[in-house]
């Protein structure tokens, strides 16, 4: 992705030391990492950014991962950082590994949670149906909001995480992400590209016991495209293990940056 294309993410920083940097997924935003950058503050510069269509940062037609891997290489480059560890989450995590097997000399470790490296089905489609078919000129709180996605969206933390896109404004709620951009890109969201390379750095893959977005069928393209890839499982968890089993995530991520990026 030539550097005249990448775009300037809003982004948020916290702590001193080696930098460290957070991706959220798709629907998120940077603060979906809050309580781990706040955990890890005293160790590292942390880095929360928001990606491209998400949070507050701009808006473009593309969701390749190559493209919003490269907008992470811009940030970087404006902080004059030669290399990070970068933890992902969901499409965060596919953004980490697509960056970590295109400028390897850019990452120091790789933590990936909840998700592999190949294609998904169209299981994401729905939601962004659901938040399209919100007719927000007739919603007057966020109660009222959260109602009316229920019927397509069962589950009450999976609505509030969607939900957390929604923004109050003079005229009214509208959604801070562009619905219409997301559900053309989807496949490419879904997807993964095919990538003529590999990362031999420290790697990390967690995933959730509940959740089937990693299993072992997954692990051998894991094992591949990351030779040095160690699993781990939280078995209490679903897919998103960072916040229902925050404190055991936690636990794995700081004793995996112990071994693979130390402070010094």
């Amino acid at each position: 992705m030539p550097a005249s294309n990448r775009l300037r993410l809003h982004w948020q920083a916290s702590g001193h030391g080696p930098p460290l940097l957070f991706l959220h997924g798709l629907f998120g935003s940077a603060s979906n990492w809050r309580r781990h950058a706040r955990d890890l503050a005293e160790r590292y510069r942390v880095l929360l950014p928001d990606l491209r269509n998400h949070g507050r940062s701009p808006h473009a037609s593309s969701m390749d991962y190559r493209a919003i891997a490269g907008d992470v290489i811009g940030l970087l480059d404006a902080e004059g950082l030669d290399r990070v560890a970068l933890v992902g989450h969901s499409m965060g995590g596919k953004v980490a590994m697509a960056l970590a097997l295109t400028r390897s000399e850019r990452v120091a470790a790789l933590v990936v949670a909840d998700i592999a490296p190949i294609a998904y089905g169209p299981h994401l489609h729905d939601y962004v149906a659901a938040m399209c078919r919100l007719n927000l000129a007739t919603i007057d709180s966020r109660a009222e909001a959260d109602q009316a996605l229920a019927s397509a969206v069962a589950d009450t933390m999976v609505r509030q995480f969607l939900l957390t896109n929604l923004e109050r404004h003079p005229q009214g709620y509208r959604w801070r992400i562009p619905l219409d951009i997301l559900a053309h890109q989807m496949p490419l969201i879904e997807g993964f590209p095919e990538l003529a390379a590999s990362f031999s750095g420290p790697t990390l893959f967690v995933h959730g016991g509940h959740s089937d977005y990693v299993t072992e069928q997954h692990h051998g393209i894991m094992r591949e495209l990351f030779p040095e890839a160690e699993i781990a499982s939280i078995a209490e968890a679903g897919h998103w293990l960072h916040v229902e089993a925050a404190q055991r995530f936690t636990e794995l991520l700081a004793g995996f940056l112990a071994r693979a990026y130390p402070v010094v």
